[in-house]
């Protein structure tokens, strides 16, 4: 139920002026939702699209710059019909516009060693619509952001061992979300395990804990949605990209959640292109 971009290094940072770089497309549809039980929900077919651009580039062998950007956000909803009357009772409708933008600075603390660590910080940027009326029950309120500035601060530590022509790589990270605008803050524990094989394929499973420490006053807990304050779930995402060649590539990736609150029941997809420095 995220979007989970392949990002180059785990705990891992660039030499200066190396630098990872990527076009991607994200998508989710669902015509159900998770509630605040944990228990699922039918809802009015919507969705969401994020065309975006992903970068990490080497400041100095230490320090790299980072950058997550939607630069076009589209959701949309079906019309809601009568089951009794078949009559239009909301008409579909859907929004565009940029997304909620992420930029970053990722230090690598420990480098040139067996097991690496780095430190990262995210600043999330409102830049999406998230204007509606919770009241207006005539409404299915359409978002491309969550209207909240909010601050990410992790650390990620990460290993990997060679195989004849496989290289094996393990990642294990925390995360603290500072959050805004009335919306609780987050702890999070991401896992990584990957294959490089024959420096081509790559092969990526990801496990993402979310919890909300429920300590915020927001009343927007609709499940119906991404941008849920108090959204919580155990999720996983498997990735594949191959190397073109030495500096292009291409992704796909297929997320999906074990257990989750207040999120879309349906998994999400990510296709892109990318481009190593």
């Amino acid at each position: 139920m995220f979007a989970n971009q392949l990002m180059a290094g785990g705990g891992w940072v660039h030499a200066k002026g190396k630098g990872y770089f990527k076009i991607g497309q994200w998508w989710v549809i669902a015509d159900k939702h998770y509630t605040d039980t944990g228990e699922t929900d039918p809802n009015v077919t919507m969705g969401t699209f994020n065309t975006s651009f992903y970068g990490e580039y080497g400041i100095t062998d230490r320090l790299n710059a980072q950058i997550y950007f939607p630069f076009f956000s589209r959701s949309f909803h079906n019309e809601v019909v009568s089951g009794t009357t078949g009559e239009v009772i909301i008409p579909g409708r859907a929004i565009n516009s940029i997304g909620d933008t992420d930029i970053g600075l990722k230090y690598g603390l420990i480098v040139g060693k067996p097991v690496v660590l780095s430190a990262h910080l995210w600043l999330g940027l409102p830049l999406g619509k998230s204007d509606f009326d919770p009241n207006d029950m005539n409404t299915v309120p359409l978002l491309t952001g969550d209207g909240e500035f909010n601050q990410i601060l992790g650390l990620t530590a990460s290993t990997s061992k060679t195989y004849g022509k496989v290289n094996v790589f393990v990642s294990l990270g925390a995360e603290f979300n500072n959050r805004t605008n009335g919306f609780s803050d987050e702890t999070r524990v991401n896992a990584e395990l990957g294959a490089v094989i024959k420096e081509k394929l790559i092969l990526i499973y990801k496990l993402r804990w979310l919890n909300s420490l429920k300590n915020g006053t927001s009343t927007v807990e609709n499940g119906a949605s991404i941008f849920s304050n108090n959204a919580e779930y155990l999720g996983y995402t498997y990735e594949l990209a191959y190397n073109i060649t030495k500096s292009f590539g291409a992704t796909f990736n297929y997320g999906a959640v074990y257990s989750a609150k207040l999120i879309f029941a349906s998994p999400a997809y990510e296709v892109g292109v990318y481009f190593k420095l």
